[in-house]
């Protein structure tokens, strides 16, 4: 789950992590009331939308006063911000940060993110702040210091002393790095994130560090835990697709493409979007319906599907396991009948009585196709999707 830079500087300031004075604005007004209550300028406004690169996409503006402040904000709420994130579509900008503009001496980058490889969270420093880490990780990796945490033992005295001298911070910062670095910690164990950046955070010509910009991300499977971080959930960021599919314990993630897939099991979706690539084709969305699937979870899986106008074609690929292929089969066939399917449909099946599932679709009297392989269910839905 992800939340927007005002509701992550929140949560940094209630750890005591120093952020810009500053609010949230809903309108033109809103913001020049914010500014007043900052005091003199320069202010800063910004586009808040759950996507970086709002600088480079003109929704980060400088003001050097209410007037302009009313004028910026005007101009960016309401307007559909596009950035390398937000896809083609862009996203509309409902609210704006207003800041107060701080003279910036240096620039650093930190973030904690849970290495898959080493099942531990790592942290990350570099002297390069306010540049997309993968560009430094590329062009200069030299510049990134990383500490692994053991979670049975904690982030260690030492390891923030690794981190915080690798930066070129002059001494009385030292410690102020240190507690930001122990801070950002605590908050990133005790909320379950999944990532946490500062980027920047800077060292201003008056002696202070600030975090001028953070992210935050939580762990959905965790978010049981905290029932307050509900409340930080902005649907106008999600996705309405995702939206319902979340109302109905659906696995559904929106993509680009537009061949429909539905499958019961992430590790088989990743596998089934990996070959329908192989061949040609795109996937539209990712849908795991998981190994209960009965006939009304299928039926609203078509129907989150079918609600997006850029399929062509759906590819329902199922394994039997803990779901009989029988059953599945019989749930198909019940939903195809609730939903009016007007693309073609393309079916495989394996697993614990495929042939009387196989056999149950064949005498279905519906129209589609059946697939004996994953190659194969790929191969004939990517032609299908091409000749239209």
């Amino acid at each position: 789950m992800k939340i927007h830079e005002y509701q992550a500087k929140t949560l940094l300031t209630k750890y005591g992590i120093p952020v810009p004075k500053g609010n949230v604005a809903f309108s033109v007004e809103g913001a020049a009331q914010v500014s007043r209550e900052i005091g003199p300028p320069p202010y800063i406004i910004k586009a808040q939308i759950h996507a970086g690169g709002r600088g480079k996409g003109g929704g980060v503006k400088k003001a050097q006063g209410i007037n302009e402040v009313e004028k910026v904000s005007k101009a960016i709420l309401g307007m559909t911000l596009l950035t390398h994130q937000t896809g083609p579509e862009g996203k509309k900008v409902r609210k704006v940060l207003v800041e107060e503009g701080l003279e910036i001496d240096k620039e650093f980058y930190i973030s904690i993110i849970i290495d898959r490889a080493k099942a531990c969270p790592v942290i990350m420093v570099s002297p390069a702040g306010g540049m997309d880490i993968e560009e430094v990780a590329e062009k200069t990796p030299h510049l990134i210091k990383r500490e692994w945490i053991d979670p049975e033992v904690g982030f260690q005295p030492f390891q923030g002393r690794n981190l915080i001298y690798s930066l070129p911070l002059s001494a009385p910062m030292i410690k102020p790095g240190l507690t930001i670095l122990n801070q950002s910690y605590k908050l990133f164990e005790n909320y379950d994130c999944s990532l946490l950046e500062i980027n920047p955070l800077v060292a201003t010509k008056d002696g202070r560090l600030v975090a001028l910009d953070a992210k935050i991300t939580f762990d959905d499977n965790a978010l049981f835990r905290h029932k307050e971080l509900h409340e930080l959930l902005d649907p106008d960021e999600q996705d309405p697709l995702e939206l319902e599919a979340n109302r109905h314990n659906l696995n559904y993630i929106r993509l680009n493409g537009n061949i429909g897939v539905m499958v019961n099991g992430a590790g088989l979706a990743m596998a089934t979007m990996d070959i329908i690539k192989l061949y040609g084709g795109e996937p539209a969305n990712f849908l795991d319906v998981g190994g209960g699937a009965n006939a009304e979870t299928i039926a609203r899986g078509f129907q989150i599907i079918l609600s997006d106008d850029r399929v062509q074609a759906i590819l329902i690929n199922t394994f039997g396991g803990i779901l009989r292929c029988d059953v599945l089969a019989e749930g198909l066939i019940e939903a195809a009948h609730k939903v009016n399917i007007k693309v073609p449909l393309i079916i495989r099946l394996e697993g614990t009585n495929v042939e009387k599932g196989r056999e149950m679709l064949s005498q279905s009297g519906l129209d589609f196709l059946v697939a004996q392989t994953m190659g194969e269910a790929a191969q004939k839905i990517s032609q299908l999707v091409m000749k239209t």
